[in-house]
């Protein structure tokens, strides 16, 4: 499978991927760079079927790619698992902003698809 460096060394990416999940599962959004949204959203998808599969093995596998945050597994396993129920993948989504002012890379948000449905019904 080829991945992104992101110009760090291996633990120091897989803890930079683990956080972004952890924020984008959390906050339902975060605002980063293209190539790190673009990694990020493989580990976000893959959570999240791990979530609808429901299994103990599933539950065990996502605690260790989010370090033991109990938190956010159970909103992964009760709450997101239910709400992308109907959907076979594809549970998130990039939009594109503007260039960062520093170093021209660019920015974008990276946000859970049904993020808007989601607060209007609440």
């Amino acid at each position: 499978m080829a991945y992104r460096k992101l110009g760090r060394t291996c633990k120091h990416r897989k803890s930079l991927l683990a956080n972004q999940a952890i924020a984008v599962i959390m906050n339902e959004s975060i605002q980063t760079t293209e190539t790190r949204a673009k990694e990020t959203r493989k580990l976000v998808d893959k959570l999240i079927t791990y979530g609808k599969d429901g299994s103990l093995v599933a539950r065990r596998k996502a605690l260790a790619i989010v370090r033991n945050d109990k938190e956010v597994v159970n909103k992964i396993f009760n709450d997101l698992a239910k709400r992308f129920e109907n959907r076979k993948g594809g549970y998130t989504r990039i939009l594109k902003l503007t260039e960062r002012r520093g170093d021209d890379a660019l920015m974008v948000i990276l946000e859970l698809v049904d993020k808007a449905e989601a607060k209007e019904e609440k």
